[in-house]
């Protein structure tokens, strides 16, 4: 027996949007790039990721996110601290 088979497997598709602090840091990596004048491709490159990606986590439309390498790598780009990217109290 699969596990899609089992009786206590449900499987469901869930689209997940983007939490408060998703919206908090995707907007501070979009200004710290503005100040270092990098357009999204040039993150992108930088990132070694696609710029459909970068367009993807800016845009309200996707559930995409960065996540905690991405955050340690954009530090590393933008020549900050991960922490520049999180608020000072939870959201």
């Amino acid at each position: 027996m699969s596990l899609c088979e089992t009786p206590n497997f449900i499987l469901t598709y869930r689209k997940v949007l983007k939490t408060k602090i998703d919206f908090f840091v995707i907007e501070r990596v979009r200004e710290k790039r503005i100040e270092n004048n990098l357009s999204q491709a040039d993150l992108a490159y930088e990132l070694g990721m696609s710029v459909g990606f970068i367009g993807k986590v800016e845009s309200k439309k996707y559930p995409t996110h960065y996540n905690v390498k991405h955050l340690n790598d954009l530090a590393k780009i933008l020549q900050c601290s991960p922490q520049d990217f999180l608020p000072k109290k939870p959201l």
